[in-house]
Order: structure tokens, then sequence, then C-alpha cells
């Protein structure tokens, strides 16, 4: 029983000691945001094609991250238990609730079940969904500040109208001097 409760507070410390470090699941989500910035470069290209597009990743906030990064160690944690048939609330001297009886008589659902619904939060976590877009140093579209990313219509009018007012501007200048 002592070695049990000193392995769930190793356990515990370790989940901690991943969740201040850097997480390795942020980078798989980050890079499932940034095929939408692809696509976007990939028909802005065909559009504009002397224009340059960069595209950056923005990670969430650093609460997010350590949530995402101590659930991903608390999930495999639960299968762990689910799996060897231990009973964590015996060691606080809890009565086991149902649905931890649940999952001991469905182990693979139980875990699938733990596994998908964790990973869904953690997804929750570490999505920004960020997507800025500068126009010669000058921003044009905030996906932070608006809370949505524009249609591609959208994009390609907002792009249109900079380069416009761009010309506009260039061409003025040359007259006066």
């Amino acid at each position: 029983m002592k070695l049990l409760r000193f392995s769930l507070l190793v356990l515990g410390v370790f989940s901690l000691c991943c969740a201040t470090s850097g997480d390795s699941n942020g980078v798989k989500k980050m890079k499932m945001q940034f095929r939408v910035f692809e696509e976007y470069t990939q028909a802005l290209y065909q559009r504009y094609p002397d224009i340059r597009i960069e595209g950056e990743n923005y990670l969430p906030v650093p609460l997010y991250r350590h949530v995402a990064s101590f659930l991903s160690v608390f999930k495999l944690l639960v299968i762990g238990l689910i799996i060897i048939g231990r009973d964590p609330f015996a060691l606080f001297g809890m009565q086991a609730p149902g649905i931890w009886e649940w999952g001991q008589g469905n182990k693979i659902y139980a875990c699938m079940m733990v596994f998908f619904l964790s990973n869904m939060i953690e997804n929750q976590c570490m999505s920004t969904g960020a997507f800025e877009i500068t126009l010669n140093d000058v921003p044009v579209w905030s996906k932070l500040e608006s809370g949505h990313l524009p249609s591609m219509q959208q994009l390609v009018q907002i792009l249109d109208n900079e380069m416009k007012m761009n010309v506009h501007m260039n061409t003025g200048s040359h007259h006066h001097s």
C-alpha cells in the first residue's frame, strides 16, 4: 500500500515537471492548424505570384499548455490503473464511483473513453487557431482580434484593397517629387 502511494506521489511530481517543460503534443496540434495556413498560402500564391507569405505558430497561454501537459500524464495514469485493476479511491478511504466499477468491467471501452476524452480536452487547450495576416508589415487581419478566420473571398478582397491603396500611395508620392 505504501509503495502504491509513493508511486502515485512520484507520478504526480513527474506530471508537474512535464507540465512545466516543453510539450511534444503541442507540436502536433500546431501542425494541424498550420495546414489551414498552407491552404490559404497556396491559393494566394496563385492569385498574387509576387507576394511573400510567411507564417508562424502562436502558442496558447502557459496555463493552457500546463493543463494539457498535466492531462497527458494523468490520462496515462488513469489508463494504467484501469488496466492493472487498482482502485485509487481505496487509497483515500473512499468508495469507488459507479463509473469506475463500469470501467473495471469494460476495460477496453474505458481506456478508449479516457484516451479520446482527454485528447479532446488537450486539443482544446493547445488550440489557438491564430491566423495573423500582414501586408508590407501592416496588419490586415487578426484572428486573435476578430475571433474567426476570414473566408478566402474576404481575404482576397482585403488584400486587393490593401494593394490598391499601396499603388495609389506609391503613384501619388512619385507625382509630388
